[in-house]
């Protein structure tokens, strides 16, 4: 049996559902490694659970996750909204959301994973994020539809008098939000707020809401599946724009006219952005599921720089004369810190593809919940002309020779494997009868190399066709 691979996109074996995740690098006993504190998907029908757990993985090897169990719970059995946690001095502080994000206690521990205990009342609000300075002077950013940041005082509780900012940025516009006068069309403060220190630039990274359409990323109506950012030289005022460093819609297919298509389903997002090891990764979550309610934690590097005016650019980067000049979402992508690519000779789970997309209506792929280490989500309710891709698949420097594919016919069907673009080079076809649940065929040309992969399923059936759940490749 080969082995599956883990710690790609997502990170987290594919039974986890951790979204809202703040990453963090905390040294403890002479180790190095990033944590990982989010929200916890469990109850299925709702946002997040009634439990936080922490995950961790060395600075040195981001596919290698560790689960430290559950570490907060909340004092009343509420539902745990996003979390953030920091450290001061030798003392670890966890800022949870109990009551879905309306209660928010901070609790303590001398260890990264805790359990953190002797929680005590807040005087912040929905989503917080926590600056502890170079100082040692401690910031505190909040809000949904509006946001606030604050000094704390050394309890790491309460608002030091007098420091208490609202709205150091534009919000949304939604028809939930007040008609306070604070609204801003182009980078509108939605929640997600995630401070960090950057180059010494305080940077706030949040949650974006677009309600003005950005067709170069296919975005047409209301989407807040962004994470961006703006940067200021003071921890509390004084935020000018930035830019958006991440985007949940999956991969964006460039059209003739200049315009985008997205081809994942989009949905809120959360996480942050830290530098590890020598490198910059974005943190922040993806959909499964026909709802928002399984979600995933993901992760890419990105681009950091400053230009000679001090300006920080955080994304995809474009530069003139090794200048930066001007950045955008860094790509979607099924490898996460596998950055050579996913070994496509091991076992990979059609559960990290980054691209679904055609077909009558739209596969998904469907959340799993057994914690089993070989669990594969399969990707689901395809029809005739859906095309499920992943960027990106390492095959190696001699070339393959097969592709064995585990997919259920539901109907007589047709799968071609296409290379570098969902309409690219056809290097593998299978027919599939009814009842079949895998097949193996040959490939057509010499393939090595890093490569995007799509699978394209077609039929002349007009219902669901095909549920896929996973391939590899032999030599």
């Amino acid at each position: 049996m080969k082995e599956y691979i883990k710690g790609a996109n997502p990170y987290m074996p594919l039974w986890e559902h951790i979204p809202d995740g703040e990453p963090r690098v905390f040294e403890h006993d002479g180790e190095k490694r990033v944590y990982v504190y989010g929200s916890h998907d469990t109850e299925r029908t709702c946002y997040c659970g009634k439990d936080q757990v922490v995950w961790s993985a060395p600075v040195t090897d981001l596919t290698d996750w560790t689960c430290h169990g559950v570490c907060y719970t909340a004092t009343n059995g509420s539902i745990l909204y996003a979390p953030d946690v920091v450290k001061k001095g030798d003392t670890y502080y966890l800022y949870a959301a109990e009551n879905c994000g309306g209660r928010i206690m901070v609790a303590s521990s001398k260890t990264p994973w805790g359990p953190f205990a002797d929680p005590v009342k807040t005087e912040l609000g929905f989503d917080p994020g926590i600056l502890v300075d170079d100082d040692g002077r401690v910031y505190a950013y909040w809000g949904f539809c509006g946001c606030y940041c604050a000094e704390l005082e050394d309890d790491m509780a309460t608002i030091k008098p007098g420091t208490l900012h609202e709205h150091p940025m534009g919000h949304t516009k939604a028809p939930w939000a007040k008609e306070d006068g604070h609204f801003d069309e182009n980078d509108a403060f939605f929640e997600a707020s995630s401070p960090r220190k950057v180059m010494g630039k305080y940077v706030y990274i949040y949650s974006k809401r677009y309600y003005t359409p950005c067709p170069e990323l296919g975005v047409y109506t209301e989407n807040n599946g962004f994470l961006s950012y703006k940067q200021s030289d003071s921890p509390l005022e004084g935020y000018e724009p930035g830019g958006d460093i991440s985007f949940n819609g999956g991969e964006i297919l460039k059209n003739p006219d200049g315009t985008g298509t997205m081809t994942y389903r989009w949905g809120n997002n959360h996480g942050s952005i830290i530098e590890i090891d020598g490198k910059w990764y974005v943190f922040y979550h993806r959909h499964t599921g026909t709802d928002e309610f399984a979600r995933q934690a993901m992760l890419e590097p990105v681009d950091v720089a400053m230009d000679k005016n001090g300006r920080v650019f955080i994304g995809s980067i474009d530069y003139e004369n090794g200048e930066p000049v001007s950045s955008r979402p860094v790509e979607m992508t099924s490898q996460g810190a596998h950055i050579n690519g996913l070994d496509g000779y091991k076992l990979i789970s059609a559960g990290y593809a980054c691209h679904i997309y055609g077909g009558s209506r739209q596969a998904y792929i469907r959340p799993v919940y057994d914690v089993t280490p070989n669990v594969s989500s399969p990707v689901v309710d395809i029809t005739s002309g859906c095309t499920v891709g992943f960027r990106y698949i390492q095959l190696g420097s001699i070339p393959a020779k097969s592709v064995t594919a585990e997919i259920t016919a539901l109907c007589d069907l047709g799968v071609n494997i296409r290379l570098d673009d969902y309409r690219g080079r056809v290097i593998a076809s299978m027919e599939l009868k009814k009842g079949e649940t895998e097949k193996t065929c040959p490939i057509t040309s010499g393939v090595i190399g890093k490569h995007a992969v799509y699978f394209e399923f077609v039929s002349d059936s007009d219902g669901a066709i095909a549920e896929f759940s996973r391939f590899t490749f032999d030599r």
